[in-house]
């Protein structure tokens, strides 16, 4: 019940969601079209065309779906279904509309426009800083007509409690320096490492403080390509040479 499992469910129950929202649009899908909702009166200059993309129909398959088994009255049933929603409100908050301009040499004379989901990179930055802001929470105990129910509440109550598009976890992170089988952690220990990069993947920071190896390697790759006419692309074969850093 960690943040990095916060992550996990929300992204996964976000990737049906917009699979299947993608799916009914390009028409691959028998049981579902495009969405009719968005068909009221257009705005300034542009006019409603192309297939508006139905995420609530993905929305609803993804609910079906991610949390059909989370229906237990436990803490970590409560934490999933929180995040696996967190996950497809990300989808609904992120729908714009997208155009094409139509006409002359494009003179955009006629602009049609319709309700289209983000690339999937957009809702994997914003889940991730929702990873990074993720609320600890501490799990409750109720006595209810079905018996005892957990639920889960904000562990400090001077900070802003989590809304339902905020990520969620009760349990802290175990340490991913080091080899866990029972936590499923490989450790870092031979991971290439940018020795430039301040960020995460640094070798400051992924090697935990242990230091790092370098090892010089050959590479041979294709260069100097020309295409000719038709059709056809002719490489040479150079060997180039880079330093690997990797973690001790």
């Amino acid at each position: 019940a960690t943040r990095e499992s916060a992550f996990v469910h929300a992204i996964a129950s976000a990737g049906v969601a917009f699979a299947v929202t993608r799916s009914c649009a390009e028409g691959t899908s028998t049981i579902c079209g495009c969405d009719s909702h968005h068909k009221g009166p257009p705005g300034e200059g542009w006019k409603w065309g192309g297939c508006s993309e139905d995420a609530d129909f993905g929305v609803l398959v993804s609910r079906e779906f991610a949390d059909a088994r989370e229906n237990r009255p436990d803490a970590r049933s409560a934490m999933n279904r929180h995040n696996n929603e967190a996950g497809r409100t990300t989808i609904l908050d992120h729908m714009h509309l997208k155009c094409k301009c139509h006409g002359l040499s494009g003179s955009c004379e006629v602009k049609t426009c319709w309700w289209a989901q983000p690339d999937f990179r957009a809702i994997g930055d914003y889940l991730k800083d929702k990873y990074d802001s993720a609320s600890e929470m501490v799990v409750e105990k109720h006595r209810e007509s079905r018996g005892w129910v957990e639920t889960l509440r904000a562990k400090y109550a001077l900070f802003k409690p989590p809304t339902e598009r905020d990520l969620v976890y009760y349990e802290n992170s175990p340490n991913f320096c080091e080899p866990n089988p029972e936590t499923g952690s490989f450790g870092t220990r031979d991971r290439s490492c940018n020795l430039t990069s301040h960020g995460i993947d640094g070798c400051d920071l992924l090697c935990c403080g242990r230091g790092h190896n370098t090892r010089t390697e050959r590479r041979k790759e294709k260069c100097h390509c020309v295409f000719h006419w038709c059709c056809y692309v002719s490489c040479q074969e150079c060997t180039r040479v880079y330093d690997v850093h990797t973690c001790k």
